[in-house]
């Protein structure tokens, strides 16, 4: 018998409709030589300290670092999963083979080999590999089933993850809690220290510190209107307003001429296809979904089959979907308008969308084009998204130009720009952001329009023209930066802290960012959870308590991201085959031991 082991009942259920295994049983399907049974995510964790020795039961300072001479796992304290292991055993025992369908990541991984390790499984393992739930896709992979041990770097890093974690969670925690918790047993504060968490929270709290210290600084820009048109002085900005006052005076009464006309064509690619952080980014931005929201809504979408697998970090697809485009493009029915003008032409294949060196083991997310069925409004809001994204990617380009105009108003110089869409390609499918959001608007009141996001049309000026203008000096003050949304709060998670708009320097810095796109939703909302930061609108705020607790830590080591971006690397490393695993385990042992040393003498 061929026994099958899926991560959730509901996937499942239909892995076990493609192979024919109709007949229910307790905790399982069966029928066609095959069984299919299934966790509820994670069945088992790492022990807890107390279950290595008595002497770990109790906190103390003098049981610290807590290092394990080898780490064991166990079964979570739940009778719905004991029960459930219970027959995920008895199958294992007796099993011929056993086919590891659970999540095609990091974590799914780490989640059914320790229910194999625990259930004593004897026999050959095979992987199954899949990016989306459709019959199609699971007939495929059933087709090309991998043996176990080509994913065994894998699991290693996801091992590495959670020893890691392990580690650094419980010795810091009681560290941390003991020396600067105040008062005993019950009445000391417990303060809670994660590999991830901890730097995104210092994040958090030095931004909001930025903007407490902030000291505004002030200048003054000249500006002219010149038929109804906002032109800003070349001169830039100046130091006092006497200084622009001055020169206000000498050009008021003097007429403005144009002296030079460029107008510059270019072309506007389609954005890049989603994987989770940035769609995570986008559903923040447009409708205020949380992180985690974001992640339950696309999971949603990939069980119910209309979406490819959610937990990915590329926004690339393998050359070996260009073949299954046109079929997915005539599966999004409520598309028509849109996929009707690509349909019998030859698509075009971009390396901005297809580039196998950019995907390992997942592509970006897309549609399946199994056609949306029973979406609740907001799944349909998050497939919309998708939908379009990758409807966009094989349309023409926008096709843009840019004008600048210079003029003269005695001897100062003004210049203003303007863009115009000449074929707007892609951006038929643009949608309005419904919410959008001012913090992230780059223009503010006053300025001209071609500088905010819509496309201001410049009346067709005339090369030496001239005439009347209105002068008008400008108080400007330098702004504090803004608090973090999820939104920006994810991208400083994806780059450790660095600020990027470029999608290439993006993708060359996502190798040291902290968290993966998989957890940190769970991460911020963490955060929530132990009361070390609140929302207030949009933005993050850290509590007292959040802030506290940054101060009291000294170890730049726990609350760097930059360094821990660089522990992020080695797991990627790792899972790649680059990095050894007992190395990295060895070195967060030295760090560990290094950082409880170094608190418990002050230093």
């Amino acid at each position: 018998m061929i026994v099958c082991i899926a991560e959730k009942p509901s996937v499942a259920k239909e892995i076990a409709q493609v192979l024919g295994a109709g007949l229910k049983k307790n905790g399982y399907l069966e029928g066609n030589g095959y069984q299919v049974t299934w966790t509820f995510g994670h069945l088992c964790t790492l022990k807890e300290p107390q279950d290595y020795t008595e002497q770990w039961r109790i906190w103390a300072l003098s049981s610290l670092p807590m290092i394990p001479p080898r780490f064991g796992i166990k079964l979570i304290d739940n009778t719905t999963y004991i029960t459930q292991f219970q027959v995920i055993e008895q199958l294992m025992q007796a099993a011929d083979m056993i086919v590891n369908c659970g999540d095609a990541g990091q974590e799914g991984e780490l989640i059914q080999r320790w229910v194999m390790q625990k259930a004593g499984a004897k026999c050959p393992v095979k992987r199954l590999w899949i990016s989306s739930l459709t019959e199609e896709a699971i007939r495929e992979g059933f087709n090309h089933l991998e043996d176990a041990s080509k994913f065994q770097k894998l699991y290693e890093a996801g091992l590495c993850r959670a020893i890691g974690d392990w580690l650094l969670g419980m010795n810091a925690t009681r560290l941390y809690s003991l020396k600067y918790g105040g008062g005993y047993g019950r009445d000391r504060k417990v303060l809670s220290i994660g590999r991830v968490q901890t730097p995104t929270l210092a994040l958090i709290v030095n931004r909001q510190n930025e903007i407490e210290n902030f000291k505004p600084e002030q200048s003054w820009e000249l500006k002219t209107v010149y038929r109804k048109v906002l032109f800003t002085c070349t001169k830039g900005r100046f130091k006092t307003r006497d200084d622009a006052d001055a020169l206000l005076q000498v050009i008021k009464d003097k007429d403005f001429t144009i002296t030079a006309l460029t107008e510059k064509k270019g072309k506007e690619f389609a954005p890049r296809l989603y994987d989770l952080t940035s769609l995570q980014v986008e559903c923040n931005k447009r409708y205020g979904f949380s992180a985690d929201q974001t992640l339950k809504l696309i999971q949603s979408l990939y069980e119910k089959k209309v979406t490819t697998y959610p937990r990915v970090d590329t926004t690339f697809l393998s050359d070996d979907i260009y073949p299954k485009v046109p079929g997915i493009l005539d599966g999004l029915k409520a598309y028509a308008q849109f996929t009707a003008p690509l349909k019998g032409k030859k698509l075009p294949k971009s390396k901005r969308v297809f580039d196998n060196s950019k995907v390992t083991d997942h592509h970006a997310i897309i549609p399946t084009g199994v056609p949306a069925a029973n979406l609740s409004k907001e799944e349909w809001m998050v497939y919309d998204l998708v939908a379009r994204r990758f409807i966009e990617a094989f349309y023409p380009d926008c096709e843009i130009s840019t004008t600048t105009v210079n003029g003269k108003a005695g001897e100062l110089e003004f210049k203003t720009s303007g863009k115009m869409i000449l074929k707007p390609g892609w951006r038929v499918l643009e949608q309005k952001q419904p919410d959008s959001d001012n913090t992230e608007q780059k223009a503010t009141e006053g300025e001209p329009a071609e500088q905010s996001e819509e496309n201001a049309v410049l009346p067709a000026f005339q090369l030496g023209e001239s005439g009347p203008h209105e002068p008008m000096v400008k108080e400007i003050w330098t702004k504090p930066p803004k608090p973090y949304t999820e939104a920006t709060l994810l991208r400083a998670m994806e780059t450790a802290g660095k600020f990027v708009d470029n999608d290439e320097l993006r993708d060359a810095l996502k190798e040291n960012g902290i968290g993966r796109p998989s957890t940190r939703a769970a991460i911020i909302e963490t955060l929530f959870k132990r009361n070390y930061i609140s929302k207030e609108r949009k933005n993050l705020i850290p509590t007292q308590t959040g802030r506290e607790l940054i101060a009291t830590i000294s170890e730049d080591l726990l609350k760097s991201a930059e360094l821990t971006g660089l522990w992020e690397k080695k797991l990627r490393q790792i899972e790649k085959g680059e990095y050894d695993a007992q190395t990295f385990i060895a070195e967060l042992k030295s760090m560990v031991s290094s950082i409880v040393f170094n608190v418990m003498n002050g230093h």
